[in-house]
Parts: structure tokens; C-alpha cells; sequence
């Protein structure tokens, strides 16, 4: 019994999650799903109907000609032929080109280590695993004319830190406000 309490009881450390709600549960359900939005083929419907709608999908941002106008600027120091050509549609169409950012993540956080030091605050260890997926949309009128898919298929992070006074570290700066004049 005394070993259970002195080890590591790394079950009862604490765990949370933070994600943007969406269908997808992976990067490459991300990927395929925008992967069959082909450019001059779809629609505006054809997103919607994938569940892709601004106004009942929080990942999901409505974005104006002049915000693509700020992504593309760089497009317009370059010779025309070089442009792809969802994007020479585009600027073409001045106001009658929008788009849509997407942005999914995913993430969990556990904390690992002995349960002990960390609800000590002496050593805290949190692993991040997770994913993110970005994506452009570009519409002229009703027809999407350019797709863009990034992100990160894995996500992993470590975050440490260390207390060597434990529960005592931040009693100074817990003090400080009230010693003040």
C-alpha cells in the first residue's frame, strides 16, 4: 500500500483536450475530404454540402477580396503566365472573389510523471500530441477556383517545469503585492 502512495499514481494526473469541432478525426480525413474539392469543378454548394458552411462551422472563416488580395500580394510581382490560375481568376474578379480559411486542430495534453511531485508543483511534465490542418478555399462568384491544404499531421510537445521549492516557489511573488506601498 505504502508503495502505491510513494509511486507513481500517474493515473490521477490530470488530462484535457482542446480541439476545433469538425467531422474530421485525423489530418489525412482532413486532407481527403479537401482533396476532393477540386478547383473549377466545385461549388460553393459542393463545400457546404461537405459540411464546410461559415455560418454553422466555427472552423471556418469568411474571408473578403481585400483579405485575399493581402495573401496574394506577393502574386503581383510576378509575371502573369507564373500565377496559377484560380489565384489570376481572382484578382481579375476584384470584389467578386472570396474565400474561406479553415482551420482544425486537435490537441491533447496528459501530464505524466509521479503524481506526487507534480501535485506538489515540484516537477510538472505535460506531453501535447495532437494535429492541424489549414486550408484556403477561393471562390469567384460560386465556383471555387483555387485550393490550398496545410497544417501539421503530428503534433508533439513537451513542456517541463521544475520547482525545486515545490508548493514554496511562488510565495514570494504571492507576497510582494501586499508588501507593497
Amino acid at each position: 500500500m505504502l508503495g502505491l502512495l510513494l509511486g507513481g499514481c500517474g493515473t490521477l494526473l490530470p488530462s484535457s483536450r482542446t480541439e476545433t469541432l469538425s467531422d474530421w478525426n485525423s489530418h489525412a480525413d482532413a486532407v481527403a475530404s479537401l482533396a476532393a474539392l477540386a478547383p473549377y469543378a466545385a461549388t460553393r454548394h459542393t463545400v457546404h454540402a461537405q459540411g464546410l458552411e461559415p455560418a454553422s462551422n466555427p472552423a471556418v472563416t469568411m474571408l473578403h477580396f481585400a483579405d485575399l488580395l493581402q495573401r496574394f500580394a506577393a502574386a503581383t510581382l510576378v509575371e502573369p503566365h507564373d500565377i496559377d490560375r484560380g489565384i489570376r481568376d481572382c484578382l481579375r474578379a476584384g470584389q467578386r472573389c472570396t474565400g474561406y480559411a479553415i482551420a482544425v486542430e486537435k490537441r491533447q495534453h496528459q501530464r505524466v510523471g509521479s503524481f506526487w511531485l507534480d501535485s506538489l508543483n515540484f516537477r510538472r511534465e505535460t506531453l501535447t500530441t495532437g494535429w492541424r490542418v489549414d486550408a484556403l478555399l477561393v471562390f469567384v462568384d460560386d465556383s471555387l477556383v483555387y485550393r490550398l491544404v496545410g497544417g501539421k499531421p503530428a503534433l508533439r510537445e513537451r513542456d517541463l517545469r521544475r520547482n525545486p521549492l515545490g508548493p514554496l516557489q511562488g510565495w514570494g511573488e504571492q507576497l510582494a503585492p501586499g508588501l507593497r506601498p
